[in-house]
């Protein structure tokens, strides 16, 4: 029988508390364009505004333990469960799953702060992207240890950027999160060297960079007609499914990029994207690299993309079970990270996550515990001394 091994979940999300805005932005200044959480009375539901635009319900993400399949949610915060946003709930119930630590990523702003490039003027957007990071140092502050806070950028202005990495460093941000398909967005693409400054100044602060599922265009996938034909389950169903393959084209983009071996000490995370395709990927890419004499465009190639892959980037899975028994080899022990993607509607909800953790638990003990914490610790820099049992002999 081997002994509990801790676990860091290293994709959960906050279903941002309805003061994260109001609370830290000028009221003279922005107004009713602060955003906001309106009591919709013919709805019978919370939304969140900016201005007179209406955003998005505003617990549509709080998911787990609601007892209707999407796209049925919790109407209002109190109908919620309190850990989706709430610190100290969160924490009990991170202690009844034998969870340690959890990254936290955003909902309202998009997976990739997509929807605060649309607001201006563009001072209002920088304005919420900040006052996202300061409610996420206050969320945390409630125990630092016990999570991981991801923070937002404005990436689509690389000099707004800098200076938001620059301050949330020191504050304890432990990675940043950007669009892995810039160009979605009317950007360059991620090969063009005007991104150069950005990356130097996560290298600089030690922050890894996360390319999140969804951080591209999801309008396509969830267009009115598709749902009209399909049906909203099908719909849901195989856009989850189809994401991961948007996923695959940002990390291919980001190995031929020549990103990675022009700045060999930032890491890059592919945040819920799962792992089960990253062999045939890796494969495709070394074969098309030799193929296509790649080095002659890209001199600061010394390697295969494979290799930049296992020296600098991480994905994580929270479902698959073919991978982690089958693949291990091939993605790279080192690589491979544990998520529940709470509280979100594809999340595992507490029973899957037991079964999750104990299937890992079957596993060889080096491997589960790179998987569980090992490889999540090194990445975001945690002292293996503050998880307890972490250094408890199996």
């Amino acid at each position: 029988m081997t002994a509990a091994t801790p676990v860091i979940d290293t994709d959960t999300h906050i279903t941002e508390p309805r003061d994260t805005w109001t609370a830290r932005m000028s009221k003279k200044k922005w107004g009713d364009m602060i955003p906001h959480v309106v009591y919709d009375a013919d709805a019978q539901e919370e939304f969140w505004y900016l201005g007179d635009r209406r955003l998005v319900p505003a617990c549509m993400t709080a998911q787990a333990g609601w007892p209707e399949k999407f796209p049925s949610h919790p109407k209002t915060f109190e109908q919620a469960h309190p850990a989706s946003f709430e610190a100290k709930a969160r924490i009990e119930l991170m202690d009844g799953l034998g969870i340690w630590a959890q990254a936290l990523y955003p909902n309202v702003g998009g997976f990739g702060s997509q929807v605060w490039k649309t607001l201006e003027p563009q001072e209002l957007a920088f304005d919420c992207v900040r006052a996202y990071n300061d409610m996420l140092f206050d969320w945390t502050s409630v125990d630092p240890r016990r999570f991981i806070p991801i923070c937002a950028v404005p990436f689509w202005n690389i000099e707004e950027s800098v200076k938001e990495i620059d301050r949330v460093a020191p504050l304890g941000a432990k990675g940043i999160i950007v669009s892995g398909a810039p160009q979605v967005h009317g950007l360059a693409i991620l090969g063009d060297r005007q991104w150069d400054p950005l990356w130097a100044a996560a290298e600089a602060n030690g922050l890894p960079i996360s390319f999140h599922v969804g951080s591209g265009d999801m309008t396509s996938q969830f267009s009115r007609e598709r749902i009209m034909t399909e049906g909203f389950g099908v719909t849901y169903a195989r856009a989850s499914t189809s994401l991961f393959f948007d996923t695959a084209i940002q990390l291919t983009d980001l190995l031929f990029s020549g990103v990675l071996p022009r700045f060999p000490g930032l890491s890059f995370v592919s945040v819920e994207s799962g792992i089960g395709w990253i062999p045939f990927l890796l494969e495709a890419a070394d074969y098309h690299f030799i193929e296509g004499d790649v080095r002659k465009e890209r001199p600061e190639f010394e390697e295969l993309p494979s290799f930049y892959y296992r020296r600098q980037v991480y994905a994580n899975y929270w479902f698959e079970k073919v991978a982690p028994l089958k693949l291990l080899d091939e993605i790279g022990h080192d690589r491979i990270l544990f998520e529940t993607d709470f509280p979100h509607p594809t999340c595992l909800q507490e029973n899957q996550v037991r079964e999750a953790v104990a299937f890992v638990n079957t596993l060889p003990d080096d491997l589960r515990r790179k998987i569980l914490w090992e490889n999540a610790a090194t990445l975001y820099k945690i002292d293996p001394a503050e998880i307890p049992g972490a250094l408890t002999p199996a």
